[in-house]
Parts: C-alpha cells; sequence; structure tokens
C-alpha cells in the first residue's frame, strides 16, 4: 500500500483522501489537521469541512481506501508467485528507499500506536493484517500449484514472514533510510523461505 492509490483521484472524494494521505506523509498524524488537508487540496479547501468533521474520520477512510484497492488488485491465482513474494518483502527489505516510502513507513507504525487504544484503529489494522496474510498465503498456494515451492502451512509462513515485516517497519522508522542490520534480516528471511518454502 503506497501512494500509487492516489496518483489519479476520482472525484472530490478520492481527491480529499489523497490530500490526507499526502498531507499525512508531510506532517504525520500529531500535526495533521482539517485545516492543512485543505491545503493540500486543490479545490476549495471548505469541502473538506463539509464532507468530514474530524481527522479521524479522514484517516480511517483514508486507510479503508488503501485497504480496498490493495484487495481489489490481489487476486487468488497469482503468476509468478516467487517474483511476487520476493517484490512484497522486498519493498520494505529494499535499501536506499525514497524519502516518500520513508515517511510513509513511519506513518504506518504511528497509526498502529494509535491502534493499540482506539478500536476505530484497531479494526482497520486487524482488517490490513488479514488481507495481507490472505495475499500471501494465496502466493504460497499458487508456487505449490505450479511445483515451485514445497508443501507448507500456508497460512502459518504468511503469517511468519508478515510479522518479521511488521518489526523491519517498526524498527525502519526509526533508523536511518539505509540502516546496517537491513541485509542481515534479508539474508535471514531469505534463508528462511530457501529452507522452507522454496523447491531446489
Amino acid at each position: 500500500m503506497s501512494a500509487e492509490f492516489f496518483e489519479d483521484p476520482d472525484g472530490t472524494r478520492e481527491q480529499i483522501l489523497a490530500a490526507t494521505y499526502h498531507t499525512l506523509c508531510e506532517h504525520g498524524y500529531a500535526d495533521l489537521t482539517i485545516s492543512r488537508i485543505g491545503e493540500e487540496f486543490e479545490k476549495s479547501p471548505s469541502l473538506v469541512y463539509h464532507h468530514y468533521e474530524s481527522k479521524d474520520e479522514l484517516v480511517l477512510e483514508c486507510l479503508e481506501f488503501m485497504i480496498d484497492r490493495f484487495e481489489h488488485r490481489t487476486t487468488d491465482d497469482v503468476d509468478q508467485p516467487r517474483e511476487r513474494l520476493e517484490e512484497f518483502f522486498g519493498w520494505l527489505l529494499e535499501s536506499n528507499i525514497e524519502v516518500e516510502r520513508q515517511q510513509f513507513i513511519a506513518l504506518l507504525v504511528e497509526l498502529r500506536t494509535l491502534a493499540s487504544r482506539d478500536e476505530s484503529y484497531r479494526r482497520q489494522f486487524l482488517r490490513s493484517d488479514q488481507v495481507l496474510e490472505r495475499y500471501l498465503s494465496n502466493l504460497l498456494n499458487s508456487g505449490i500449484e505450479r511445483g515451485e515451492f514445497r508443501e507448507c502451512e500456508t497460512e502459518q509462513v504468511a503469517a511468519y514472514v508478515l510479522t518479521t515485516l511488521t518489526g523491519v517497519m517498526l524498527r525502519r522508522s526509526t533508523h536511518d533510510i539505509d540502516p546496517a542490520w537491513l541485509e542481515d534480516v534479508r539474508a535471514e528471511l531469505e534463508a528462511y523461505l530457501e529452507a522452507r518454502v522454496y523447491r531446489e
């Protein structure tokens, strides 16, 4: 889930959500205001106030929009499952990522922290985890059906990979763009997949 979901917003609602996303990435949740979103919005800022009563309403709908888009773009049967799997974890484990991706990672960590105390945010992140685990399970099942992956407990492997990447996201949000430990984590994750998933 990233800025690509907001590249070509369709209609006022999506334009407001795109403005919310860009403002969140730039300022973070703590410094987010509807006024700042209005400044980012290309049309009249008063439209933001007309459609939304609070910043949390905007942020929650923004999260829901991204999850919906990701879920819509993924299918049960996946071509090139190994490449897709490596692309999935490579998004977080890639070195020297651009500033916008680093901001997005920090934002997700900040919002997930809210979920520990706020039921509305918790529901969004629980759903996000379910959607991502299901996507990973589908990748694994597709690889098994094509004879590229070994038989394995796909739901368990998906949960492990996603949990590992969530930890990477948390740690990466407070480190430099290219932290030294990143290659170690990537090597260990690849070793796990070689031993547990990939066929020789």
